[in-house]
Protein backbone atom coordinates (compact mmCIF):
# COMPACT_ATOMS: atom_id res chain seq x y z
CA UNK A 1 0.00 0.00 0.00
CA UNK A 2 1.24 3.27 -1.03
CA UNK A 3 1.54 6.54 0.99
CA UNK A 4 0.54 9.54 -0.72
CA UNK A 5 0.28 13.15 0.26
CA UNK A 6 0.77 15.74 -2.53
CA UNK A 7 -0.47 19.45 -1.86
CA UNK A 8 -2.67 19.71 -4.15
CA UNK A 9 -4.22 16.61 -3.52
CA UNK A 10 -4.85 15.83 0.47
CA UNK A 11 -2.23 17.92 2.25
CA UNK A 12 -2.81 15.78 5.32
CA UNK A 13 -1.80 12.13 4.40
CA UNK A 14 1.66 11.42 3.61
CA UNK A 15 3.74 12.33 0.51
CA UNK A 16 5.15 9.90 -1.65
CA UNK A 17 8.20 8.61 -0.32
CA UNK A 18 11.22 6.04 -1.63
CA UNK A 19 12.31 2.87 -0.21
CA UNK A 20 15.45 3.26 1.75
CA UNK A 21 17.93 0.90 2.72
CA UNK A 22 18.17 0.15 6.47
CA UNK A 23 21.64 0.72 6.44
CA UNK A 24 23.35 3.78 6.42
CA UNK A 25 20.87 6.20 7.50
CA UNK A 26 19.58 8.62 4.53
CA UNK A 27 21.63 11.69 4.34
CA UNK A 28 19.08 13.99 4.81
CA UNK A 29 18.68 12.46 8.49
CA UNK A 30 22.09 14.00 9.64
CA UNK A 31 22.50 16.87 7.06
CA UNK A 32 21.24 20.12 8.44
CA UNK A 33 19.01 22.03 6.93
CA UNK A 34 20.28 24.33 4.51
CA UNK A 35 19.32 28.36 5.40
CA UNK A 36 18.12 30.68 2.42
CA UNK A 37 17.32 33.54 1.88
CA UNK A 38 14.51 32.24 0.10
CA UNK A 39 13.23 29.56 2.67
CA UNK A 40 10.17 32.10 3.30
CA UNK A 41 8.80 30.83 -0.16
CA UNK A 42 9.13 27.33 0.92
CA UNK A 43 6.87 24.92 1.22
CA UNK A 44 5.09 25.16 4.52
CA UNK A 45 3.05 22.24 5.92
CA UNK A 46 2.17 23.40 9.74
CA UNK A 47 1.96 26.35 12.23
CA UNK A 48 1.88 26.64 15.69
CA UNK A 49 2.17 29.63 18.59
CA UNK A 50 5.29 29.53 20.46
CA UNK A 51 3.71 32.61 23.54
CA UNK A 52 3.34 35.45 20.73
CA UNK A 53 5.92 33.74 18.36
CA UNK A 54 4.41 32.21 15.45
CA UNK A 55 6.51 28.63 13.78
CA UNK A 56 6.03 27.54 10.71
CA UNK A 57 7.75 24.05 9.56
CA UNK A 58 7.62 22.39 6.13
CA UNK A 59 10.00 20.59 3.45
CA UNK A 60 13.35 19.90 3.34
CA UNK A 61 13.41 20.71 7.32
CA UNK A 62 12.61 24.19 6.90
CA UNK A 63 11.67 25.84 10.21
CA UNK A 64 10.32 29.44 9.68
CA UNK A 65 9.75 31.92 12.80
CA UNK A 66 7.98 35.32 13.37
CA UNK A 67 7.91 37.87 16.25
CA UNK A 68 5.65 40.54 14.52
CA UNK A 69 3.02 38.55 13.97
CA UNK A 70 3.79 36.80 10.71
CA UNK A 71 4.78 39.97 8.89
CA UNK A 72 8.04 38.82 8.59
CA UNK A 73 10.03 35.30 8.73
CA UNK A 74 13.46 34.00 9.57
CA UNK A 75 14.80 30.60 9.22
CA UNK A 76 15.84 28.60 12.09
CA UNK A 77 18.83 26.37 11.69
CA UNK A 78 17.71 22.39 11.60
CA UNK A 79 19.67 19.15 11.83
CA UNK A 80 18.35 17.45 8.88
CA UNK A 81 16.64 17.82 5.01
CA UNK A 82 13.42 15.92 5.53
CA UNK A 83 10.02 17.49 5.47
CA UNK A 84 8.09 18.49 8.59
CA UNK A 85 5.33 18.25 8.91
CA UNK A 86 3.35 18.76 12.25
CA UNK A 87 4.48 21.02 15.38
CA UNK A 88 3.21 21.95 19.06
CA UNK A 89 4.45 24.01 21.71
CA UNK A 90 3.36 23.36 25.34
CA UNK A 91 5.15 26.40 26.02
CA UNK A 92 6.77 29.35 24.53
CA UNK A 93 9.95 27.73 24.69
CA UNK A 94 9.01 23.72 24.47
CA UNK A 95 7.91 22.33 21.11
CA UNK A 96 8.12 19.49 18.94
CA UNK A 97 7.95 18.73 15.38
CA UNK A 98 7.53 15.83 13.49
CA UNK A 99 7.87 14.69 9.81
CA UNK A 100 9.46 12.80 7.06
CA UNK A 101 11.56 9.30 8.08
CA UNK A 102 9.93 8.99 11.68
CA UNK A 103 11.73 12.83 12.38
CA UNK A 104 11.27 13.76 15.41
CA UNK A 105 12.89 17.30 16.27
CA UNK A 106 12.67 19.39 20.00
CA UNK A 107 13.54 22.73 20.54
CA UNK A 108 13.99 23.76 24.40
CA UNK A 109 14.28 28.04 22.99
CA UNK A 110 11.04 29.10 21.42
CA UNK A 111 11.95 27.44 18.07
CA UNK A 112 15.49 29.39 17.87
CA UNK A 113 17.45 25.84 17.92
CA UNK A 114 16.42 22.30 17.12
CA UNK A 115 17.69 19.02 18.02
CA UNK A 116 16.68 15.24 16.60
CA UNK A 117 15.18 13.17 19.01
CA UNK A 118 14.25 10.57 17.43
CA UNK A 119 14.05 8.69 13.81
CA UNK A 120 12.42 6.13 12.14
CA UNK A 121 16.19 3.91 12.29
CA UNK A 122 15.46 4.11 15.96
CA UNK A 123 11.84 3.41 15.71
CA UNK A 124 12.40 0.16 14.34
CA UNK A 125 14.68 -0.71 16.76
CA UNK A 126 12.34 0.79 19.40
CA UNK A 127 9.53 -1.36 18.11
CA UNK A 128 12.06 -4.67 18.07
CA UNK A 129 13.20 -4.66 21.28
CA UNK A 130 9.69 -4.27 22.77
CA UNK A 131 8.09 -7.06 20.21
CA UNK A 132 6.81 -9.91 22.46
CA UNK A 133 4.34 -11.58 20.36
CA UNK A 134 4.80 -12.85 17.04
CA UNK A 135 3.05 -10.21 14.85
CA UNK A 136 4.99 -7.53 16.38
CA UNK A 137 8.26 -9.21 16.34
CA UNK A 138 7.35 -9.75 12.16
CA UNK A 139 6.64 -5.64 12.06
CA UNK A 140 9.51 -4.97 13.41
CA UNK A 141 11.34 -6.97 10.99
CA UNK A 142 9.57 -5.38 8.60
CA UNK A 143 10.43 -1.49 9.92
CA UNK A 144 13.76 -2.56 9.82
CA UNK A 145 14.03 -4.09 6.66
CA UNK A 146 12.36 -1.19 5.15
CA UNK A 147 14.81 1.55 6.66
CA UNK A 148 13.33 5.30 7.85
CA UNK A 149 10.30 5.32 5.42
CA UNK A 150 7.25 5.97 7.14
CA UNK A 151 6.63 9.38 8.36
CA UNK A 152 5.20 10.75 11.65
CA UNK A 153 1.96 12.62 10.39
CA UNK A 154 0.78 14.59 13.80
CA UNK A 155 1.75 14.61 17.28
CA UNK A 156 0.10 15.74 20.89
CA UNK A 157 1.90 16.56 24.47
CA UNK A 158 -0.34 17.18 27.29
CA UNK A 159 2.14 19.01 28.67
CA UNK A 160 6.27 19.22 29.01
CA UNK A 161 6.29 15.44 29.64
CA UNK A 162 3.73 13.46 28.58
CA UNK A 163 3.13 13.04 24.37
CA UNK A 164 2.20 11.12 21.30
CA UNK A 165 3.32 11.01 17.88
CA UNK A 166 1.53 8.91 15.26
CA UNK A 167 1.98 8.33 11.58
CA UNK A 168 1.76 5.81 8.45
CA UNK A 169 0.66 2.08 9.05
CA UNK A 170 -0.60 2.44 12.37
CA UNK A 171 2.46 3.91 13.94
CA UNK A 172 1.72 5.44 17.35
CA UNK A 173 4.37 6.05 20.21
CA UNK A 174 4.43 7.42 23.65
CA UNK A 175 6.89 9.59 25.75
CA UNK A 176 6.62 10.21 29.66
CA UNK A 177 10.21 11.78 29.78
CA UNK A 178 9.48 14.85 27.02
CA UNK A 179 10.64 12.66 23.74
CA UNK A 180 13.91 11.38 25.37
CA UNK A 181 12.81 8.13 25.17
CA UNK A 182 9.99 6.72 23.30
CA UNK A 183 7.73 3.57 23.28
CA UNK A 184 5.87 1.59 20.64
CA UNK A 185 2.33 2.08 21.23
CA UNK A 186 0.64 0.41 18.30
CA UNK A 187 -0.09 -2.34 20.08
CA UNK A 188 -3.09 -0.48 22.34
CA UNK A 189 -4.79 0.71 19.43
CA UNK A 190 -7.56 -1.95 17.32
CA UNK A 191 -5.97 -0.93 13.61
CA UNK A 192 -5.89 -4.40 12.31
CA UNK A 193 -5.58 -3.09 9.14
CA UNK A 194 -2.47 -0.65 10.37
CA UNK A 195 -4.23 2.01 8.95
CA UNK A 196 -2.40 5.83 8.85
CA UNK A 197 -2.87 7.82 11.80
CA UNK A 198 -3.19 11.16 10.69
CA UNK A 199 -4.65 13.39 13.30
CA UNK A 200 -4.24 12.92 17.62
CA UNK A 201 -6.03 15.30 19.63
CA UNK A 202 -7.41 15.40 23.20
CA UNK A 203 -10.98 17.03 24.10
CA UNK A 204 -11.81 16.76 27.76
CA UNK A 205 -10.76 13.55 29.19
CA UNK A 206 -10.15 11.87 26.09
CA UNK A 207 -8.05 11.30 23.52
CA UNK A 208 -8.54 10.43 20.13
CA UNK A 209 -6.87 9.74 16.94
CA UNK A 210 -8.32 9.80 13.47
CA UNK A 211 -7.25 8.26 10.20
CA UNK A 212 -7.40 6.58 6.80
CA UNK A 213 -11.06 5.23 5.65
CA UNK A 214 -12.70 6.31 8.33
CA UNK A 215 -10.74 5.20 11.34
CA UNK A 216 -11.34 6.79 14.75
CA UNK A 217 -10.06 5.42 18.20
CA UNK A 218 -10.58 7.08 21.11
CA UNK A 219 -9.08 6.45 25.16
CA UNK A 220 -10.65 6.99 28.17
CA UNK A 221 -7.45 6.30 29.87
CA UNK A 222 -5.05 8.51 29.37
CA UNK A 223 -4.04 6.57 26.28
CA UNK A 224 -3.28 3.63 27.65
CA UNK A 225 -5.78 1.97 25.79
CA UNK A 226 -7.94 2.47 22.67
CA UNK A 227 -11.47 1.47 21.39
CA UNK A 228 -12.24 1.73 17.68
CA UNK A 229 -15.05 4.45 17.43
CA UNK A 230 -18.31 3.27 14.98
CA UNK A 231 -17.27 6.04 12.33
CA UNK A 232 -20.17 7.56 9.83
CA UNK A 233 -17.94 8.48 7.31
CA UNK A 234 -15.57 6.01 5.24
CA UNK A 235 -13.42 8.80 3.63
CA UNK A 236 -10.11 9.69 5.15
CA UNK A 237 -9.96 11.84 8.18
CA UNK A 238 -7.16 13.91 8.61
CA UNK A 239 -7.31 16.00 11.46
CA UNK A 240 -9.49 16.53 14.67
CA UNK A 241 -10.38 19.75 16.29
CA UNK A 242 -11.79 20.07 19.65
CA UNK A 243 -13.65 23.42 21.26
CA UNK A 244 -12.97 24.53 24.76
CA UNK A 245 -16.48 22.39 25.92
CA UNK A 246 -14.79 18.99 24.99
CA UNK A 247 -17.19 19.10 21.63
CA UNK A 248 -15.40 17.50 18.88
CA UNK A 249 -15.27 17.95 14.62
CA UNK A 250 -13.39 15.81 12.53
CA UNK A 251 -12.48 16.54 9.19
CA UNK A 252 -10.85 15.38 6.20
CA UNK A 253 -11.48 14.63 2.24
CA UNK A 254 -14.63 16.13 0.24
CA UNK A 255 -14.78 18.92 2.79
CA UNK A 256 -16.37 16.52 5.16
CA UNK A 257 -16.78 16.90 8.68
CA UNK A 258 -18.35 15.59 11.62
CA UNK A 259 -19.60 16.87 15.02
CA UNK A 260 -19.65 15.33 18.75
CA UNK A 261 -20.39 15.89 21.96
CA UNK A 262 -20.92 12.86 23.43
CA UNK A 263 -17.20 11.61 23.06
CA UNK A 264 -17.72 10.27 19.64
CA UNK A 265 -20.19 7.75 20.75
CA UNK A 266 -22.50 9.73 17.89
CA UNK A 267 -21.50 11.77 15.04
CA UNK A 268 -24.07 14.28 13.37
CA UNK A 269 -22.67 15.98 9.77
CA UNK A 270 -21.23 19.41 9.65
CA UNK A 271 -22.33 21.18 6.12
CA UNK A 272 -19.14 23.02 5.23
CA UNK A 273 -20.17 23.28 0.94
CA UNK A 274 -16.93 22.35 0.26
CA UNK A 275 -15.72 19.53 -2.28
CA UNK A 276 -11.89 19.82 -1.48
CA UNK A 277 -10.18 18.78 1.28
CA UNK A 278 -10.00 20.23 5.12
CA UNK A 279 -6.37 20.19 6.18
CA UNK A 280 -6.39 21.91 9.25
CA UNK A 281 -8.69 22.85 12.05
CA UNK A 282 -7.57 25.38 15.15
CA UNK A 283 -9.51 27.24 17.98
CA UNK A 284 -9.59 30.97 17.83
CA UNK A 285 -8.11 32.82 21.10
CA UNK A 286 -11.91 33.84 21.49
CA UNK A 287 -13.28 29.89 21.53
CA UNK A 288 -14.58 29.71 18.18
CA UNK A 289 -13.32 27.36 15.53
CA UNK A 290 -11.45 27.39 11.95
CA UNK A 291 -11.10 25.11 9.52
CA UNK A 292 -9.21 25.57 6.29
CA UNK A 293 -9.40 24.14 3.14
CA UNK A 294 -7.05 22.78 0.47
CA UNK A 295 -7.43 25.80 -1.73
CA UNK A 296 -7.07 28.45 1.01
CA UNK A 297 -10.94 28.43 2.64
CA UNK A 298 -11.56 29.52 5.79
CA UNK A 299 -14.99 28.25 7.97
CA UNK A 300 -15.57 29.80 11.78
CA UNK A 301 -17.70 28.45 13.78
CA UNK A 302 -19.04 30.16 16.73
CA UNK A 303 -21.37 27.55 18.53
CA UNK A 304 -18.97 24.55 18.95
CA UNK A 305 -18.25 22.98 16.06
CA UNK A 306 -22.28 22.64 15.07
CA UNK A 307 -21.84 24.48 12.19
CA UNK A 308 -19.42 26.78 9.97
CA UNK A 309 -19.74 29.81 7.97
CA UNK A 310 -17.40 30.39 5.00
CA UNK A 311 -15.01 33.75 5.67
CA UNK A 312 -15.42 36.29 2.15
CA UNK A 313 -12.64 37.39 0.36
CA UNK A 314 -10.15 34.39 0.41
CA UNK A 315 -7.56 34.07 -2.29
CA UNK A 316 -7.15 30.42 -4.03
CA UNK A 317 -4.11 29.04 -2.33
CA UNK A 318 -3.21 25.09 -1.88
CA UNK A 319 -2.82 25.30 1.87
CA UNK A 320 -2.21 23.10 4.39
CA UNK A 321 -2.38 24.84 8.36
CA UNK A 322 -3.49 27.65 9.94
CA UNK A 323 -2.88 29.33 12.92
CA UNK A 324 -4.08 33.15 14.74
CA UNK A 325 -1.59 35.30 15.42
CA UNK A 326 -1.34 37.54 19.10
CA UNK A 327 -3.10 40.66 17.13
CA UNK A 328 -6.02 38.37 15.93
CA UNK A 329 -5.06 37.81 12.73
CA UNK A 330 -5.08 34.63 10.66
CA UNK A 331 -1.90 32.84 9.17
CA UNK A 332 -2.41 30.10 6.37
CA UNK A 333 0.82 28.02 5.30
CA UNK A 334 0.80 25.96 2.27
CA UNK A 335 2.48 25.86 -1.50
CA UNK A 336 3.34 29.75 -1.31
CA UNK A 337 5.07 29.58 2.16
CA UNK A 338 2.85 32.04 4.85
CA UNK A 339 0.86 34.40 4.50
CA UNK A 340 -1.28 36.46 7.32
CA UNK A 341 -5.41 37.14 6.55
CA UNK A 342 -7.71 39.30 8.35
CA UNK A 343 -9.71 37.55 11.20
CA UNK A 344 -14.09 38.66 10.66
CA UNK A 345 -15.19 39.93 14.07
CA UNK A 346 -18.30 37.36 13.64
Amino acid sequence: MAIHKTLLLTLAAAWLLPAWSAQPAPAVLTSPAILSAKAGGAVMLALAQAGPRLVAVGERGIVLLSDDNGNSWRQAPTPVQVSLVAVQFVTPRLGWAVGHLGVVLHTSDGGHTWRKQFDGLQAADSMARAASTPAEKRNAELMQADGPDKPFLDLYFADANNGYIAGAYNLLFRTGDGGRSWQPWQQHVPNAKNLHLYGVRAAGNALYLAGEQGSLFRSLDQGATFEALASPYKGSYFGLVAAPGGELVAFGLRGSAWWSGDQGRSWTPVETGLQQALTAGIVLADGRLALLSQGGEVLISGDHGRSFARQPGAQPLPSAALAQAADGALVVAGLRGVQRRALPNN
